[in-house]
């Protein structure tokens, strides 16, 4: 009954150790002394479950001499099972294979003990401590052993894969937000070049205006799209860059006005890059704007009830075939990704078709 007791103790502290929460706190931090912390635990339960099970057939010293006999040999058996048959069999999907040699484990390692001890040992068997209850413990013990040393090695090694998965995820979908985030069209980088080249034939304001807008435009790309936040004064700066170089492009002709208020606070709040940019690139990608003629753009922000209030409205398309799919999608799911890592809960995205063939995007952040 005692030994029952210790091995269901032993299961319910484990099944505490492997707690999700507990687990994934101890692992991000202290991974490898959770670990070794394991194994030097069961042996001491272990130890103290042998030392009272010996001393039914045994006196001192023989007692002491068989209990550390019987530890070294568990630990010979329980690293193999722990580093070998786990490893080897069970993570390659070989179960059939892993059943049979740990159960060939449990058998040897049972015979060993069952005829090793007696005759090493003076053993004490009479009416009340028979050969069954010596045979009874000698089982009992190497089952734990295979037993812990499987589910041990077992769960290991899947949370050290999920783990390792759930870090590839992670850095994927960083790189996948970072592509996003330092993304401009390149056929409008690539098409602002040739117009600058064509341009520089003739001595024009122009020219070196496009190169300095898109020097701007460049240098946003290159260095703050890869900070963690930037101020919404150099958000605003590159949209008004890339702005530029479309009004330059289709001579000052576009309909793109800003309502911007509350300018106090555009050094001091800080955001994500490209947030507001990949919106404003999204309503320049499906306005036809420079295309269809009464195509608009209108860009508006404030603070309003302790929010940041961004919010676009723009034309849309009338003929679909006008505007580039590319990507299409990808700016609002980029976008959506970004506020929920970084202002979960306290934001508000909306992004509609409202009347007059017309387009809403409205972004709001409650302030801290």
């Amino acid at each position: 009954m005692f030994l029952l007791v210790n091995i269901v103790v032993i299961l319910l502290v484990f099944r505490i150790l492997f707690n999700d929460k507990i687990l994934k706190m101890l692992m991000k931090y202290r991974w490898g002394f959770l670990l070794k912390f394991q194994h030097v635990f069961f042996f001491f339960i272990f130890i103290l479950i042998t030392f009272f099970t010996e001393n039914y057939f045994l006196d001192a010293p023989e007692l002491i001499w068989c209990v550390l006999f019987i530890i070294i040999f568990n630990i010979g058996m329980y690293y193999l099972v722990y580093y070998y048959l786990v490893p080897q069999f069970y993570l390659s999907n070989k179960y059939p294979q892993f059943i049979l040699y740990a159960l060939i484990c449990f058998l040897v390692s049972s015979l060993f003990r069952i005829l090793l001890e007696p005759a090493v040992f003076r053993m004490n068997f009479n009416e009340t401590l028979s050969n069954t209850k010596f045979l009874y413990n000698v089982y009992t013990e190497q089952g734990i052993v295979i037993l812990v040393a499987s589910f041990l090695g077992i769960t290991k090694d899947k949370f050290l894969i999920e783990q390792d998965f759930q870090e590839l995820g992670e850095e994927k979908e960083q790189l996948h937000l970072d592509l996003l985030k330092s993304k401009l069209n390149p056929h409008f980088l690539l098409n602002t070049l040739n117009n600058i080249y064509s341009k520089s034939f003739h001595a024009s304001e122009n020219t070196s205006e496009s190169i300095l807008q898109l020097s701007k435009l460049l240098q946003y790309v290159i260095y703050d799209s890869n900070k963690e936040t930037i101020s919404i004064a150099q958000e605003f700066s590159s949209i008004k860059s890339l702005t530029g170089l479309y009004q330059l492009k289709y001579n000052n002709l576009l309909a793109i006005s800003f309502d911007i208020q509350d300018e106090e606070t555009l050094e001091l709040i800080e955001i994500p890059p490209s947030i507001f940019l990949t919106l404003f690139e999204n309503a320049l990608k499906h306005s036809a704007i420079g295309i269809e003629s009464d195509s608009f753009i209108k860009v508006s922000y404030k603070i309003q009830n302790q929010e940041i209030y961004f919010e676009i409205i723009n034309t849309v398309a009338k003929k679909k075939i006008l505007v580039n799919d590319d990507n299409s999608g990808l700016g609002n799911e980029a976008v959506m990704s970004i506020l929920e890592k970084k202002y979960s809960g306290i934001f508000t995205f909306l992004s509609t078709s409202i009347e007059n063939n017309q387009y809403q995007t409205v972004l709001k952040i409650k302030l801290s």
